[in-house]
């Protein structure tokens, strides 16, 4: 269980806003990220009762008489609320009879509206603070301001820094679950990692999928970690797996579903050539996706090691974490042509304004690191605000109009500017 100190400050504060004005919320993540203890800190003096759907005894009363578990005057927390999703509608009937807000506070470690089972009961009613694995912000206690600073300060943004390669392959060794960044003791943190897998495979994929071929699930899992950052295509896995296409589709929207995976959607906007719409596939969790490919951070550094992607994956990752708290509504993508011009990532605003960033596992760059994103400014003119090639080196480059190289450690080091 990890401790407050490690639970994100920025996720408290939604939560608590959240529950001044919003009827219904629902705090929906990993397990093993604090979502128990962050509802234990936020709900404080207002809790009134707190049930755990995990424990059978509490399912029970849920599914036997859902109104009479949801009844309470006071705010109500009920954990793993994909145990019950019908509780959904006992507690619509509730808080419509009552719109006070703060009704009751709600956790997942499932994406609720993805089951089949789950009612849309809750729309205007109910708030979801997204919660991932911890940051390297919130790890380091360093700003996490990188989203927000791109978009304000475009190609005049500037970082300097001192993390070398084989801090970076620490970092994405270690990855962000609190229980896994408090052992130090590799092996340790190996035998954590692979029960967590093992727990999320026996537990609850099989909450949402009708599970078959474990073994070949779990084969899945290892297959997936050696392509991280790559386009993933069900009938790519089919011949390593010895699966149908439907099986292997089904399966990985549950990994997703559990919060496992993240798929980011190619991006398009009519640019006048064809641009792949296949997403390309995460790990949540660095340190989950290095562990199953039996990598550890000395490992990562030798030739031929999956460095790279790796990287690609943590950066990937802790741009999603910061589009839950950046000021700027943002929008995360890939680019991929006919023509194979990439981007690794393309950040959209609502204004329709756009930054490009590439990554290199490298301390150098070139000019060829850039091509792709000379693609998306020639095309995107004005809207184009910057492309960034995020290295291993330590110092920003310049690389023409509105073209960058800059130090990875910019994503978590650098300070959103101050509200205008």
């Amino acid at each position: 269980m990890p401790t407050p100190q490690l639970i994100p400050r920025r996720a408290a504060a939604q939560v608590d806003a959240a529950l001044a004005d919003t009827r219904v919320v629902l705090i929906s993540g990993a397990r093993q990220t604090g979502k128990s203890t962050l509802v234990r800190i936020v709900a404080g003096d207002r809790l009134a009762e707190r049930r755990d759907l995990d424990r059978a005894q509490d399912r029970a009363a849920a599914i036997a008489d859902p109104v009479g578990f949801v009844d309470s005057s006071e705010l109500l927390v009920v954990d793993e609320i994909q145990r019950a999703p019908e509780l959904l509608l006992a507690i619509k009937a509730a808080v419509d009879e009552d719109p006070r807000p703060g009704r009751y506070l709600l956790t997942g470690s499932s994406r609720l509206f993805g089951m089949v089972a789950a009612p849309d009961a809750l729309p205007g009613r109910m708030e979801t603070v997204e919660l991932w694995p911890l940051s390297q912000g919130e790890l380091d206690q360093a700003p996490d301001g990188f989203v927000d600073a791109i978009f304000a300060l475009g190609p005049d943004l500037r970082h300097e820094s001192d993390v070398t390669r084989a801090d970076y392959a620490a970092r994405i060794v270690r990855g962000g679950l609190p229980e896994a960044t408090t052992r130090t003791d590799p092996r340790r943190r190996q035998r954590f990692l692979d029960a967590y897998v093992q727990a999320l495979i026996d537990r609850d994929v099989r909450q949402l999928s009708d599970i078959q071929h474990k073994g070949e699930l779990r084969k899945l899992v290892r297959l997936l970690a050696a392509r991280s950052a790559t386009i993933i295509a069900a009938n790519s896995l089919e011949s390593a797996l010895g699966l149908s296409r439907p099986t292997i589709a089904r399966y990985l929207q549950a990994l997703e579903e559990i919060f496992l995976i993240k798929r980011i959607p190619g991006w398009s906007r009519n640019l006048g050539t064809r641009a792949t719409a296949a997403p390309k596939m995460i790990f949540v969790d660095s340190g989950i996706a290095a562990n199953e490919t039996a990598t550890d951070a000395r490992a990562l550094l030798r030739p031929g090691a999956p460095f790279g992607p790796l990287l690609e994956s943590f950066v990937l990752s802790e741009l999603s974490r910061q589009l839950t708290w950046s000021e700027q509504p943002v929008d995360l993508s890939h680019y991929r042509d006919q023509s194979r011009y990439e981007v690794d990532a393309v950040l959209e605003n609502r204004a329709g304004q756009v930054v490009g960033i590439e990554v290199k596992a490298a301390t150098t760059v070139g000019p060829d690191d850039f091509r792709g994103l000379r693609r998306l400014a020639d095309r995107l003119g004005d809207d184009f605000i910057a492309g960034i090639v995020l290295y291993t080196g330590t110092s920003t480059l310049p690389f023409g109009d509105k073209l960058r190289a800059l130090p990875v450690s910019a994503l978590w080091q650098t300070s959103a500017p101050p509200p205008a």
